[in-house]
């Protein structure tokens, strides 16, 4: 059986593909940046840029991206959120707002025009993916564990 476990962090990710016919010291495992820390470079590259922000996706852990968002936010720059991905900065959508976020609907967010996009998501399989294919690990795995 092979079980790709990630721990998702503050700052990083741990990534173990835990195979029971191996022994798990020869398991593949790697340390990434957490999703949170990699859309905060995004939203702080967004903010140098003075470019308007749209978040898009899922509720994830919040820390460094949500740093970032009120930066923006303090710098005058807007940003418009689909209402999960405003999630991520507070369940209460109301408070969301007041921090002076734009909350869209998902057809108003189609409508958008002249904003960066940014997917809000806790776990990149493609990226996963595509991390250990490039060491030549067979990504098949029979279950995922997420903590």
């Amino acid at each position: 059986m092979r079980i790709l476990a990630i721990d998702v962090g503050t700052g990083t990710q741990d990534i173990l593909l835990f195979d029971s016919s191996e022994v798990v010291e020869n398991c593949p495992k790697l340390v990434m940046p957490s999703a949170t820390s990699a859309i905060a470079k995004r939203i702080e590259a967004a903010t140098a840029a003075g470019e308007a922000l749209l978040l898009t996706g899922v509720t994830m852990g919040g820390g460094p991206c949500g740093w970032a968002a009120e930066r923006h936010l303090k710098a005058g720059l807007p940003i418009y959120a689909t209402p999960d991905a405003a999630r991520t900065f507070d369940d209460h959508l109301e408070n969301v707002s007041a921090m002076g976020a734009e909350v869209v609907s998902d057809d108003e967010a189609a409508t958008l025009r002249n904003v960066t996009p940014i997917r809000m998501q806790d776990v990149d399989r493609a990226a996963v993916t595509t991390a250990l294919r490039a060491f030549g690990v067979d990504d098949a795995w029979d279950a995922m564990a997420i903590a």
